[in-house]
């Protein structure tokens, strides 16, 4: 029961990454995306692309080291730095941008899994 939320939950994690990746890398100026990240000026997101972009890749490789390590590798203890890592960013990206939401969506999924990995290897 328990592997089965945290596969659940990682799977959750990984692909909000991987989709955070795809809207800041790929579709930043595209208006759906602005009105997600609440930015109404286009010509701010034209020249703010580079930078989305760059955080886009950093989602990224968060999404995909938690795929590897989830699935392929099998490392329950480098998965909780990465859920770590995701936590954080949720946290600092709530606070930089005032939008409890951020939090909630990006961090949300990373708590409950690594709460549910604390559990599993407590009962080890």
């Amino acid at each position: 029961m328990i592997s089965t939320i945290i596969t659940t939950f990682s799977i959750i994690v990984i692909v909000l990454h991987f989709y955070f990746l795809i809207l800041e890398m790929f579709l930043w100026t595209r208006p759906r995306t602005r009105k997600t990240f609440g930015i109404k000026d286009e010509a701010f997101a034209e020249e703010t692309k580079v930078l989305a972009a760059n955080q886009g890749l950093y989602n990224g490789f968060l999404a995909a080291g938690l795929l590897f390590f989830s699935f392929i590798e099998k490392n329950i203890f480098v998965v909780q730095f990465f859920l770590i890592c995701v936590i954080i960013a949720g946290i600092y990206g709530a606070y930089s941008t005032k939008k409890i939401n951020l939090f909630i969506v990006q961090a949300g999924p990373a708590i409950v899994c690594l709460i549910f990995i604390r559990i599993l290897l407590s009962t080890i």
